[in-house]
């Protein structure tokens, strides 16, 4: 919810699959097709990278699909990590550039970064939500 309330405040527009109460209660394939739609009709997929999301038969599912409709540059993994430090997920999350805190000489906050770097990134508040 911390990252919902945040990147309200920067003015993101968000769709998130499970509060949709329109989507029935067990997946099917009704779910499958709202899904899909929505991520093509969104300018953006972001992966909660989670211990559920990441053990989750759909979360990876989605993220595939957002890989095949979506331009590189617009898909953004959100790591998370466990109490000992260890970040969910498995080793193709991070093909997909990142969001993290970071600071600079300017300021401090959150930035987009290319996979597997931690030079160049773009502040989220400068990207087009």
């Amino acid at each position: 919810r911390g990252l919902q309330n945040f990147l309200k405040e920067q003015g993101w527009d968000l769709y998130i699959d499970w509060l949709d109460e329109e989507l029935p209660s067990a997946p099917d394939k009704e779910t499958a097709e709202k899904i899909k739609n929505k991520i093509v009709e969104t300018d953006w997929f972001l992966f909660l990278a989670t211990a559920n999301s990441t053990k989750s038969r759909w979360c990876p599912w989605e993220l595939g699909y957002a890989d095949a409709k979506k331009r590189y540059e617009h898909i953004v993994i959100i790591q998370t990590e466990d109490d000992d430090g260890k970040y969910h997920g498995n080793e193709y999350l991070q093909l997909y550039r990142k969001l993290t805190d970071s600071t600079s000489k300017i300021k401090s906050g959150y930035a987009v970064f290319a996979a597997n770097a931690t030079n160049g990134g773009v502040w989220i508040d400068e990207l087009m939500p």
